[in-house]
C-alpha cells in the first residue's frame, strides 16, 4: 500500500534523440533571429538612445557604441580594473605561499590580508563600521537565542536604509562608487553574521547540553569570546567572497578551511581563466550589439518594438543577467578554488530552466543553501534538513527578508516565472512526443 502511494505518477524517460535535436535547433535559431531583430532596432534608434542615456564609445567590436546602463556590470567592471582584480591576484599569491610554508596559519593570514585589503578600498571608517556590526552580532549571539540573533541582524541591515546614516557614510568618501562598495560589503557581511551567529546558537554549550542556558558572564575568561571574534572576522573578511559573494555558510567555510590544501593544476587554472575571458567577451558583445538595458528603461520604445524584437529583448535581458553572474561569480570561484575551498556552483543557464523553482535553486546556489541552512531556525529545526511538510512557515517568514536584502537584483529575470503552463502552449501539445506530453502535463500538477 505504501509503495503504491510513494510511486511517481510518471517515470522520467529520455526524449527521442531526433526530437531533442529538433528542439535544440529550433531554440538556437529562434534565439539568433530574435537577437538579430533587437540588434536592428538598436541600430535604427541608436542616435535617440545616445541622446537619452549617453552610449559609451565601444572598444571591443568594430568601433560600435555600447550600452552602459546596467549598473552592476559597469560598477564591478570599473572596480575590477581599478583595484579588485589586483587585490585578488595578491591574495592568491599570499595564499599559495602560506599553504606551502605556514599551512597552520592559513586562517590568520586570510583574516589579516582581508582586513588590510578592505581598509585599502573602504578606508579605516568602513572597516570600523563592519567590525562594529560583527561585534554587536557576536555579543547578541552569546545569548544562544536564534530569535535574538535574527532580530539583531535585521536591525543592523535596516540601517542601510536610514537616510541620516547614508548621508554620514557618503561623507566618508570622495565618490559615490566607494559608498556603494561599502553598501555591498555591509549587506553581504550581514548574511555571514547571521550564519555564524546561528551556528553558535545551535552548537552544544560547554556544559548542560544544547538546551542549557547560562549567562555570558559565567564563561571562564575572555578566551572563548576572542576565539569566536577571530573566526568571525576571518570568515567575514575572506577577501575573494568579501564584496559580492557568492554566499558561503559558516559551516561550509569552517569545515573546508581546516582540511589540507590540495594543489590546483596549471591546466585547470588556465582553463578557468580562458572561460572567464570568453564569458566576459560574450557579455561585452551583447551590450555592443543590443542596447537592451537602455531600451527597457523607456516605455516609448517598448510600445513600438516589433514582436520578435520584443521577444529578443526579454531573452537578451535574462541571458545577459546569466552571463554577467558567470563572470562575477566565476572570477571569485576560481580564486576560492586556488585556496583549496569549494565555492557554490556557478549559475545554470536560464534558457534550459522551465520553472522559477529551478531559477531559484540553481542560479544563486550559495544564497539558496544559505536560506535552507539559516531560515530553518524560524521553524525550530536547529539547522536540520527541512521535510516536505515543514518549509512553508519559515519560507513565508523569510520571504520579506529576502526581498528586503536582494531588492531589485532579480527583476530582470523574474518575468520567466510568469509564463503560463497552459493556455497558448496547450494547442501545440499534440505535436510533441508522448514522453514530452507527459512531462508538460505533469508540470501543471
Amino acid at each position: 500500500m505504501s509503495s503504491a502511494i510513494m510511486a511517481p505518477k510518471w517515470q522520467q524517460t529520455s526524449l527521442p534523440r531526433l526530437e531533442m535535436m529538433a528542439y535544440w535547433i529550433l531554440s538556437f535559431v529562434s534565439h539568433l533571429y530574435a537577437f538579430y531583430q533587437l540588434h536592428k532596432f538598436s541600430e535604427d534608434h541608436e542616435s535617440s538612445l545616445d541622446r537619452e542615456v549617453q552610449l559609451e564609445r565601444g572598444f571591443l567590436i568594430w568601433g560600435l557604441k555600447k550600452d552602459p546602463t546596467d549598473f552592476e556590470w559597469s560598477f564591478w567592471n570599473e572596480w575590477a580594473w581599478r583595484s579588485l582584480l589586483w587585490s585578488l591576484i595578491g591574495h592568491a599569491m599570499v595564499s599559495r605561499l602560506t599553504a606551502h610554508y605556514l599551512p597552520q596559519y592559513r586562517l590568520a593570514v586570510y583574516m589579516i590580508y582581508g582586513v588590510l585589503s578592505a581598509g585599502w578600498l573602504l578606508g579605516v571608517r568602513g572597516v570600523v563600521l563592519l567590525m562594529l556590526h560583527l561585534s554587536i552580532s557576536l555579543a547578541v549571539a552569546q545569548m544562544r537565542s536564534p530569535a535574538l540573533s535574527w532580530c539583531c541582524s535585521l536591525l543592523l541591515l535596516s540601517t542601510l536604509n536610514i537616510s541620516a546614516v547614508q548621508d554620514l557614510q557618503r561623507g566618508w568618501y570622495g565618490s559615490e562608487e566607494q559608498y556603494f562598495l561599502l553598501l555591498f560589503s555591509t549587506a553581504v557581511c550581514g548574511l555571514r553574521c547571521i550564519s555564524f551567529s546561528l551556528e553558535l546558537c545551535w552548537s552544544p554549550l560547554e556544559a548542560g547540553g544544547p538546551n542549557h542556558r547560562r549567562s555570558p558572564l559565567q564563561n571562564k575568561g575572555l578566551q572563548p569570546l576572542i576565539s569566536q571574534l577571530y573566526k568571525l572576522t576571518a570568515y567575514c573578511f575572506y577577501h575573494p567572497l568579501f564584496y559580492n559573494g557568492p554566499i558561503m555558510t559558516y559551516k561550509d567555510f569552517s569545515e573546508q578551511v581546516e582540511r589540507p590544501v590540495y594543489k590546483v593544476s596549471m591546466p585547470y587554472a588556465l582553463g578557468g581563466i580562458l572561460r572567464l575571458c570568453i564569458w566576459w567577451c560574450l557579455a561585452e558583445m551583447m551590450i555592443h550589439f543590443m542596447y537592451m538595458h537602455a531600451i527597457q528603461g523607456n516605455e516609448t520604445y517598448l510600445e513600438v518594438l516589433p514582436p520578435w524584437a520584443l521577444g529578443g529583448l526579454a531573452l537578451a535581458l535574462v541571458q545577459f543577467f546569466f552571463v554577467k553572474y558567470l563572470v562575477l561569480f566565476g572570477t571569485v570561484s576560481l580564486f576560492v578554488k586556488l585556496d583549496g575551498l569549494d565555492s557554490p556552483a556557478l549559475p545554470r543557464c536560464v534558457s534550459i530552466m522551465y520553472s522559477f523553482t529551478g531559477m531559484w535553486r540553481h542560479f544563486d546556489v550559495g544564497l539558496y543553501k544559505w536560506l535552507i541552512r539559516c531560515a530553518v531556525c524560524l521553524h525550530g529545526c536547529r539547522g536540520e534538513a527541512l521535510h516536505s511538510s515543514q518549509p512553508f512557515p519559515p519560507l513565508c517568514l523569510f520571504c520579506p527578508i529576502w526581498c528586503f536584502w536582494v531588492g531589485s537584483m532579480w527583476v530582470e529575470s523574474s518575468g520567466k516565472g510568469c509564463l503560463s503552463k497552459t493556455g497558448p502552449l496547450w494547442p501545440f501539445q499534440c505535436l510533441l512526443s508522448s514522453i514530452a506530453s507527459l512531462r508538460l502535463a505533469s508540470s501543471g500538477t
